[in-house]
């Protein structure tokens, strides 16, 4: 008895910490990332060519755990044509999402950023009855409505309100949206299940070329013009370092408790986020319409989280499918999220 209890003990801890660690890193990648960035900081404006770096780096991480020291392994299955139709979509969506999310932050605070982010249940639900994937209903409409008066009631209260860093965030979770629903396509559509290795795997290298391209031609010209190639290696290293770490905390919550936890875990992060960005940053003011409005968006968060559980639940379907969902749902600028 003791025995059995001191292992239930023990596995509680582990569940507790790793929970602390994914909040931790979750919330850390997003004001390391605003760090960088800040031209009152370490002053590397340059949001493409960060998320690019964050790209290489995850794929050539993700190439050496797997092929050269194979500590991990990657599932078989892949196709050409489901990595053409489905892959490279989820990828180019991928690389949309962190490239505009990270490039608002240069305009919008980062709890006014969060708040807008709460606005993604809707983006994905509209989206998703648009591909036949969600089915329009009366208890769907009115969740969705409560998030959106949520997300307006949070903008009105605002009080230095950036349009252009609105419409960067925006199209960052419209990104978002479509990734969710390409991801969902690949998953239960063409039954491919795939662990988070393995999705940052085939996603990664896919996402840093999408970036790779127009980097070219909008920022390379504006970083050969003010001689911003000397960049701090160490601390972009160390940026991309967080980055994957965060992915693999998402796995080991997932792994050690369930896609409730995960998604519970998500909410609180992000008032965590909000909360803290107002002692740490000299451009976040919180008011208390901002507060209101985002705490009415967050439940009605919960009530579609709680909605897309319980179905998932009726339809048997695994961790797998959550696992390879959230690995790259870690957010903007969470995994780079």
């Amino acid at each position: 008895m003791a025995d059995r209890l001191g292992t239930f003990r023990r596995e509680e801890f582990i569940t507790y910490a790793y929970l602390l660690l994914y909040i931790t890193l979750s919330s850390g990648q997003i004001f390391f990332n605003k760090w960088v960035l800040s031209s009152k900081e370490i002053n590397f404006p340059y949001p493409l060519g960060l998320t690019l770096l964050h790209m290489v780096f995850s794929s050539v991480l993700c190439f050496i755990v797997t092929k050269v020291i194979k500590i991990m392994k990657v599932e078989e299955g892949m196709t050409t044509e489901i990595y053409v139709t489905s892959v490279v979509p989820i990828g180019a969506m991928f690389a949309m999402t962190l490239w505009l999310g990270n490039t608002a932050y240069m305009y919008i605070s980062v709890s006014f950023a969060q708040m807008l982010k709460a606005i993604m249940p809707v983006a994905v639900f509209i989206l998703g009855v648009a591909a036949g994937l969600e089915v329009m209903s009366c208890r769907m409409l009115f969740i969705m409505s409560v998030i959106s008066f949520g997300v307006l009631v949070a903008s009105y209260g605002e009080i230095d309100i950036s349009w252009i860093g609105v419409v960067y965030q925006m199209g960052g979770v419209v990104g978002e949206a479509l990734r969710l629903i390409f991801m969902e396509i690949l998953v239960k559509r063409k039954g491919l299940k795939l662990n988070p290795i393995s999705v940052m795997y085939y996603v990664s290298p896919c996402s840093a070329l999408c970036l790779f391209i127009p980097w070219i031609f909008l920022e390379k010209p504006k970083m050969e013009a003010h001689g911003s190639w000397n960049f701090p290696i160490l601390v972009l290293t160390l940026n991309c370092l967080c980055t994957f770490a965060l992915n693999l905390s998402v796995f080991l919550v997932i792994t050690h408790t369930s896609a409730l936890t995960i998604r519970v875990a998500g909410v609180v992060k992000d008032w965590v986020v909000v909360l803290l960005s107002a002692l740490l940053f000299a451009d976040t003011k919180l008011t208390i319409i901002n507060l209101f409005g985002y705490g009415i968006a967050i439940a009605g968060v919960a009530a579609y989280n709680n909605h897309k559980l319980k179905r998932e639940a009726s339809r048997g379907s695994s961790n797998d499918t959550e696992l390879s969902q959230s690995i790259l749902g870690a957010t903007p600028l969470e995994t780079s999220k």
